[in-house]
This record gives structure tokens, C-alpha cells and sequence, in this order.
């Protein structure tokens, strides 16, 4: 696992913009559990961030310099531009231009950003719930989870999330509008879901494998559909360590065509005219 002493900052001058370039000023960086498989020197569905090289992550920032005829200084922008002040990237490389004036622009990595992406599309297109139908989060006080919950909610269904810790279940209630929150960490796990979800669980949205997903698929309503979406680089280090987890799901993952990798990024031309 990646700690601290692994970074080092570094001053180094900024460079000019050339031709159809841009010098975005940073606001906010993203830190987001994807980084551990980035920084892994196993394969996943990106190639690793090089040592010594700019730890990769999404940002949004203001544009400090432009050579593009796309976007000018002070335009609002985002992309894959790292954990760096300054960002001298092509103009083609931003993600979008932030247009929401009523909102903080931080909100571009968060629920406007690939999270709510992620979690808009993905329920709605793949786990289609229905209002009255029980939705489980796995965790459900994170950036993906916290927004899938909430999604559900306003569908009118009964949501249920998991998370580790009394701080994050007592969010995921509280803040989130979870009916039920369970701590995964306390009790047993698969007779909570199951005292929680009286008749079965018609949709799983599952961000984490491993034997949080063996408790939940036991408790599944006939019909019901589970949505996938943790990351390869964890299944992988599960093998490597012989965790527990469903071994169907890991060959699975592996042999999932690249653009499944990343489901999320299918909807961004629509994301984009929203």
C-alpha cells in the first residue's frame, strides 16, 4: 500500500503553452481509491504511473495561459491533469468546461464529476430499480455510493448501505437518507442484511467484492440484478493475497472488454448535454 514516504514534492518551473495548449492553475485534486492500482505494478485497465512521474488523479482548475482556440484564461476546466499546481496539458485533454456558476466548482470531482456519473448511469441504466424495490450499497458513505443511495431514494425505493465504522453508517442515515445503514465491520454481517431486507434485495450495487458481496448475493430476491463495479486492481490483490471473495467474479473482471473497465465513460456525451 502506497504511504506517504512514497511521494515527494518537487518544484520545477512552468513551462509555456505551445500551440493548441493550455496552462490550467489547479484548484482541487481528486484522491480517489482507483490511485492504489495506478501505483501498482500489476496490469489493470491503465498502465502505472511511472516513478518519479505525476501521480495521476482529476482535477479542476482555472486556465492560467491558453495557445487554444477552444478555451480561454479563466475558463473553468477539468481533466486527468495530476497532483500539480500548474498543469500544461492540449486543449484536448480537458474533460469538460465548467459552466455551473451556482455551484463550488469542486463539485466537478465529486456528484458532477465521473462519481456521479458512475452512479447516475450505472443504476438507472443497469440496475433500473423500481420505486418500493430494496437497493444495497456497499460502500455507501463513499464518493459513488453515497450518490447511488440518494439516486435510489428519489426513485422511491428502500435503501440499505454498507459501510465500515459507526461515523460512516451514522453519515450514510443521516446525511445520505439511507433507512438502514450497516456497519460491516461489527456483528454478523450476512443475518443483518438479511434482518434488514426481510424479502430479498432487488438491486446490489456493489463497489467492493470480497465477502461483503458473498453476505449480499445470499440475501438476493429472486430476479434481482447486481451491478459490479470495484475495481480490477482490488480483485487482483485479493488473488495475490487469498482473500475471501467470489472466485467467479475475478475471472469475470478479467475477461471484461477494456470499455467495461471504464462503464462510466460510455455516458459522458450524454453527461456532457445534461
Amino acid at each position: 500500500m502506497p504511504q506517504a514516504e512514497h511521494f515527494e514534492i518537487v518544484e520545477t518551473p512552468v513551462a509555456e503553452p505551445m500551440d493548441g495548449q493550455i496552462v490550467v492553475r489547479n484548484l482541487y485534486l481528486s484522491v480517489e481509491p482507483a490511485m492504489r492500482g495506478w501505483v501498482s505494478s500489476v496490469g489493470n485497465y491503465s498502465d502505472p504511473v511511472p516513478v518519479g512521474g505525476v501521480m495521476r488523479a482529476f482535477t479542476v482548475g482555472r486556465v492560467a495561459a491558453s495557445r487554444s482556440a477552444e478555451y480561454g484564461v479563466d475558463d473553468v476546466v477539468t481533466g486527468m491533469f495530476g497532483w500539480q499546481d500548474y498543469a500544461v496539458v492540449d486543449g484536448s485533454k480537458v474533460q469538460r468546461r465548467i459552466n455551473e456558476v451556482d455551484l463550488p466548482v469542486s463539485t466537478a470531482l465529486g456528484v458532477l464529476g465521473l462519481n456521479g456519473l458512475t452512479a447516475y448511469f450505472a443504476l438507472l441504466d443497469l440496475g433500473q430499480p423500481k420505486a418500493k424495490e430494496t437497493v444495497v450499497v456497499s460502500t455507501a458513505a463513499g464518493a459513488v455510493g453515497s450518490c447511488v443511495g440518494q439516486i435510489a431514494k428519489i426513485k422511491g425505493c428502500r435503501t440499505i448501505g454498507i459501510a465500515g465504522g459507526p461515523k460512516k453508517t451514522e453519515l450514510c442515515v443521516n446525511e445520505f437518507g439511507y433507512e438502514v445503514a450497516i456497519d460491516y465491520r461489527v456483528g454478523n454481517l450476512e443475518a443483518e442484511i438479511a434482518q434488514a431486507c426481510p424479502n430479498g434485495i432487488d438491486v446490489y450495487f456493489d463497489n467492493t467484492a470480497g465477502e461483503i458481496s458473498d453476505s449480499v448475493l445470499k440475501n438476493l430476491a429472486v430476479g434481482a440484478l447486481s451491478c459490479h463495479f470495484f475495481s480490477k486492481h482490488f480483485i487482483l490483490i485479493q488473488r495475490e493475497q487469498a482473500l475471501p471473495g467470489l472466485a467467479v467474479l475475478f475471472v469475470v473482471a478479467d475477461a471484461l472488454p477494456r470499455e467495461n473497465g471504464n462503464y462510466a465513460y460510455r455516458f459522458l456525451p450524454v453527461f456532457l448535454r445534461v
